[in-house]
């Protein structure tokens, strides 16, 4: 049974094949195809949503307020979702064969239990469509700084078009109103993220004197605060923009002496250290390189020195399915990495390393919050991302990322946590 509403044609965004070969070929595989349209049908049932095709009819019915799947260009999606799943559904998106007026309410539909949207029966399927990250995105030291480049030297002002003043592309700690929910505000967004520094910076005791290390700069404002407390920083990247800004940064404020950017592998790290902080960083490491990321904090850490890092983690379980699996997230937003559970964090350091993890405090709807406040900002302001360059794919491959982000967050798909690592005889 189908429902009839007003057709409307939506132009397809111009797709350049040499900066966008995958987004610009549609593939032909017809049987693959009618399995995706079979799925799709099933999924929109079990989960209600809201199917519209071109000439205005709907799938089914689906309840009022149902999240809406708007299909542009039908055959193009399902050869695409046919041939490659999920990495076909981002692609699609990117080229205009879908959209969605509440995109995020769509995707955290789609997000909740996604083992569940291919029946049991069916998940041999996945071999149809599921490929391995390649060797050459493998986050080795010959490859990590060009994984890095691809996304953090973009541009800094295009990063600066939907961060905050203080270029945190991180999640931020709001305060809290009833149920203990974020409060978020553009306006309260810069000192939100100044209380997530400030309280990485107190979990790791950072204070007067403090020699501090921090793997991955972003630009300049966590090595700023550290800065300001009277510690002595030394700060690692492996992106040349953020280099530049954040030295320029760490100038204007007056605290060259305090506060040393280098460009450096994390592996590549000298010295001895009384704290070592690190926000966000962990996810690019790639599982193969958990052992020697760990191994590092712990040669550069100081007797009596305390680790505190931020990072995404997802479920257990969910990492092992995935961490084998190359997604349209490692295609095309952060190739080379893997988000990690606290589990893993855990056991990896303690197999590898004299750390213990002593604590780990949850922030996901605050990290939420934070994504829905950068969508905004990056979507109000398409016409200067146009203007510095990036085409109308790129612009709606960054909204999916931004949507696709937020939803997991709100799902628990995706969680953030603030863990303190320390030696046996460091009290927590």
């Amino acid at each position: 049974m189908t429902t009839t509403l007003p057709p409307v044609a939506v132009p397809a965004p111009r797709v350049d094949p040499a900066r966008w070969p995958d987004v610009a070929r549609v593939p032909n595989v017809p049987l693959r195809a009618a399995v995706a349209a079979r799925l799709l049908r099933r999924v929109a049932l079990r989960r209600g949503l809201s199917v519209e095709l071109p000439d205005g009819r709907t799938l089914r019915p689906a309840p009022p307020g149902a999240p809406v799947l708007r299909l542009h260009r039908p055959r193009a999606f399902f050869h695409r979702v046919g041939e490659s799943g999920l990495i076909g559904f981002g692609e699609s998106y990117q080229a205009g064969d879908w959209d969605s007026p509440d995109l995020v309410a769509l995707l955290t539909e789609l997000a909740t239990a996604p083992e569940t949207l291919v029946p049991t029966g069916a998940q041999w399927l996945r071999r149809l469509y599921v490929q391995r990250p390649p060797d050459e995105e493998l986050s080795t030291v010959a490859n990590a700084r060009r994984n890095i480049h691809r996304h953090y030297d973009l541009s800094n002002d295009l990063f600066a078009l939907f961060l905050d003043p203080t270029m945190t592309y991180s999640s931020a700690i709001f305060p809290t109103g009833p149920g203990r929910a974020p409060v978020a505000t553009r306006d309260g967004l810069p000192s939100a993220q100044h209380r997530k520094i400030d309280r990485l910076l107190d979990l790791a005791r950072v204070g007067p004197g403090t020699r501090l290390l921090e793997i991955g700069t972003g630009w300049g404002e966590l090595a700023l605060r550290a800065a300001a407390r009277g510690a002595h920083v030394v700060s690692l990247t492996l992106s040349e923009e953020q280099l530049a800004l954040a030295r320029r940064r760490i100038a204007d404020a007056g605290q060259e002496q305090q506060a040393e950017i280098r460009l450096c592998d994390y592996r590549a790290a000298e010295g001895q250290y009384d704290a070592v902080v690190s926000v966000e960083m962990i996810e690019a490491v790639g599982r193969p390189f958990w052992p020697e990321y760990f191994a590092t904090l712990d040669r550069v850490l100081a007797p009596g020195g305390r680790v505190a890092l931020q990072a995404i983690t997802m479920p257990h379980d969910r990492m092992l399915a995935s961490s084998r699996t190359y997604t349209w997230i490692l295609k095309y937003i952060f190739p080379g990495g893997l988000i990690p559970s606290v589990r893993a964090i855990e056991e990896t350091a303690a197999r590898h390393t004299g750390l213990r993890l002593t604590r780990a405090d949850a922030y996901g709807l605050h990290y939420a919050e934070t994504l829905r406040l950068w969508r905004e900002r990056f979507t109000e302001r398409s016409r200067q991302v146009e203007a510095l360059g990036f085409d109308e794919v790129f612009r709606r491959m960054w909204e999916l990322y931004l949507a696709y982000s937020e939803a997991g967050f709100r799902t628990g798909y995706l969680d953030v946590h603030q863990i303190l690592l320390a030696r046996d005889d460091v009290m927590a």
